[in-house]
């Protein structure tokens, strides 16, 4: 009998679809307690996704869905462990870079001239001096003499905030005795003392020796009469400290960005109690092999993947902090000035990690404390980062830019602009001993109508010597406009900060 195409393509097609129905029958076959299962819940046997084609049977991983599911989970926690651990790391690169100078609580490293670019250190200032003191409370207490007229902090080894010292802190600029603790203490402690608890055994002590109408010369002899560190134990016959200017000093506080990230940051891990941070972000080290009293030991695979994190971890912390896409994050409407977010807790509201401004801040700065952030009016220091020009392009070294600091600045004290390296966020290193404009220089060039006029590139506008920073060609550069004791018409916003202009 001849068949029409007509009947052999419906007979066909009753064939698949009976054959169909039959298999779905013997996979999921009618049974007495079957119900209708809500779509979304079941796996189909093959989802295409970013990490290729996975593969199941009725729900269940292949082989070789398994271990594409596990190297992308690796890989996602090491990510997110590089960027959470970028604080700790930064404070173990600072840990390197001063112990190099002389052992911890001994040693008082002060830059007893104004910070120049021959040291690697994240966005310093260069106009007032610093003390950068390592501290290490493993052996016991510490009594640390502070002298009158500085500004500065403690920062644990998480780099949290533990408390301010000097004019913002509680001995209110008039120097004092602090005792710090270290974790579990619950020994004796002196009277008269101003006694801070430190939740780490390791932290940074740092503060800025203020001048005295200009002139650093009474700052530095205050310190080398007042400054002391030794062991509680010791307070009777408490050993000699060394002083060490560190000016004009050829080293390196920045920490790596490569794999020894990893490296840095279990030793963190290793010598702190767990107690001292929160248990989401140990996990997350945990995770990937860094967890206390265990070795750090990946094999092969996991150390390829912690290379490869590595590497798209800095790349994630230099495009949150180059390339912000948080609106909030600019200091006006359609303006490029950078502001801290999260104040120093890093928290969008109370209690919630504001977890891109945290990466932001510990990739390109060093020092948490809320006189950095807080209003405080006539007091303290605010920042605007410029990371782009007015049109949101790259600073590029080989062109001319100028940022007009408009009349009346606020501020108590003065202001000024520092140019910084993409790379090292430390200051550019050219011919200039400092690669800064203030309100303090002296030949200053000022406009008719009082604004100034600054301005950066390769080479100087004609008579704009003092008003100028100078770029290399083929670097990209960025800056911060400090405001030292700002006044009221920052905070309200009715003094603004001129965008940074190419010059044509």
């Amino acid at each position: 009998m001849r068949i029409s195409p007509t009947t052999r393509l419906l007979v066909t097609t009753l064939t698949l679809m009976i054959g169909a129905s039959a298999v779905q029958a013997q996979v999921t076959p009618k049974m007495k307690m079957t119900t209708n299962i809500p779509s979304g819940i079941a796996a189909p046997d093959k989802m295409q996704t970013r990490l290729g084609t996975l593969k199941f049977f009725d729900g269940f991983p292949d082989k070789e869905t398994v271990k594409k599911v596990y190297d992308n989970l690796d890989f996602q926690r090491a990510v997110q462990a590089y960027l959470l651990g970028l604080a700790p790391v930064n404070m173990a690169g600072l840990r390197e870079g001063l112990l190099s100078v002389g052992p911890a609580n001994l040693t008082i490293p002060t830059f007893e001239e104004n910070l120049n670019p021959r040291s690697l250190f994240l966005t310093p200032n260069a106009t007032t001096p610093y003390t950068w003191i390592w501290i290490n409370l493993h052996d016991g207490p510490l009594v640390v003499e502070v002298p009158p007229m500085t500004l500065g902090m403690i920062d644990d080894f998480w780099f949290k905030y533990v408390t301010d010292i000097g004019i913002v802190g509680p001995d209110k600029g008039k120097g004092g005795k602090y005792v710090l603790l270290p974790p579990g203490y619950d020994g004796p402690v002196p009277e008269g003392h101003i006694v801070v608890h430190v939740p780490t055994f390791e932290s940074i002590l740092v503060w800025r020796n203020m001048p005295v109408q200009g002139d650093i010369k009474p700052a530095i002899e205050r310190l080398h009469k007042n400054t002391r560190i030794y062991p509680l134990s010791q307070v009777a016959n408490p050993p000699a400290n060394t002083f060490v200017n560190v000016s004009n000093r050829d080293f390196s506080t920045v920490a790596p960005a490569d794999y020894r990230f990893w490296e840095l940051l279990n030793y963190v891990v290793q010598n702190e109690p767990v107690s001292s941070l929160d248990s989401t972000t140990l996990g997350f080290f945990a995770s990937i092999g860094i967890e206390k009293g265990k070795p750090f030991a990946p094999d092969a695979r996991m150390k390829k993947i912690l290379t490869d994190a590595a590497e798209v971890g800095d790349a994630t912390a230099r495009t949150l902090t180059y390339q912000s896409r948080i609106p909030e994050a600019f200091y006006y409407p359609n303006s490029t000035w950078r502001q801290w977010l999260g104040g120093y807790k890093f928290e969008s509201q109370p209690g919630v990690a504001y977890l891109d401004a945290a990466a932001f801040f510990y990739f390109y700065a060093t020092g948490v404390t809320p006189a950095m952030e807080a209003k405080m009016v006539g007091q303290g220091s605010q920042y605007a980062v410029g990371i782009v020009d007015s049109k949101g392009n790259p600073l590029d070294g080989a062109k001319t830019y100028r940022l007009r600091v408009l009349p009346n600045a606020p501020v108590k004290d003065f202001w000024s602009a520092i140019v910084y390296d993409n790379q090292t966020r430390s200051m550019l290193q050219t011919n200039q001993d400092f690669p800064q404009v203030s309100s303090l220089d002296k030949g200053l060039v000022t406009n008719t109508d009082g604004s100034v006029d600054v301005y950066f590139g390769p080479k100087a506008p004609a008579g704009m010597e003092r008003n100028w920073i100078q770029t290399i060609p083929g670097k990209g550069w960025n800056m911060l406009f400090r405001l030292y004791g700002p006044l009221e018409p920052w905070f309200d916003k009715t003094w603004k900060l001129s965008e940074i202009e190419l010059v044509k």
